[in-house]
């Protein structure tokens, strides 16, 4: 069995979805960050990285969304999460969750982990600032040229539609109203319908 090492309200969430929708067998582990559990020694062992999600297969150990993501699309082809037999529209999500991970998640992150990239307090408030500009000028250019509709990827829900889900989720906290990008919005809502995202929500909240 999966085991995914979690915590709420974080880019795990994406994780979870993904493996509701795959009907993966997993067992969900949640690491409390207020208690810094992230950062004891049991975690480290698993992720030296001290970040989540973790997920432990059968083979070893897996860390980054965007790979745990693909992992579970080619693990459980049935689930139809990503269309594996066409290796331009593989590349495609891939390239669309590369920038979710090096770009838009380190926009949002700057608003409450500015100590990652200064030890000055008063760039770490610069960096708090500049927040809502940098993540709406990135869903700006996802709703304008990334975006294809109704899903990320265009008729088919895919790993990359659950990735957006959450940084959607955190836009009101950065200070970006979700209104301004009427497609994003519109997604936003139609995952909250599915069965998936609520039974993931349901483990990320009782586990």
């Amino acid at each position: 069995m999966l085991i995914l090492h979690y915590a709420p309200n974080t880019i795990s969430i994406a994780v979870l979805i993904a493996l509701e929708e795959a009907g993966a067998a997993y067992r969900p582990v949640r690491l409390d960050f207020a208690a810094a559990e992230q950062r004891g020694d049991g975690y480290l062992k698993i992720n030296p990285k001290g970040r989540v999600p973790a997920l432990v297969t059968g083979r070893g150990i897996l860390t980054e969304t965007p790979a745990i993501l693909f992992y579970i699309a080619q693990t459980y082809p049935a689930a139809r999460l990503a269309p594996l037999d066409d290796p331009f529209a593989v590349a495609k999500i891939q390239s669309f969750n590369s920038y979710l991970c090096s770009t838009v998640h380190p926009s949002h992150s700057m608003r409450m982990r500015g100590a990652r990239w200064s030890d000055d307090p008063a760039v770490i408030e610069a960096l708090k600032v500049k927040v809502a500009a940098n993540v709406a000028a990135c869903f700006s250019l996802i709703e304008s040229d990334l975006f294809e509709g109704p899903w990320v990827m265009g008729e088919t829900y895919s790993i990359a539609d659950a990735y957006l889900y959450p940084l959607t989720q955190w836009l009101g906290a950065d200070g970006v109203a979700l209104e301004d990008f009427p497609k994003i919005a519109d997604h936003h809502r139609r995952m909250n319908q599915r069965l998936a995202v609520h039974a993931a929500l349901q483990v990320e909240r009782s586990a």
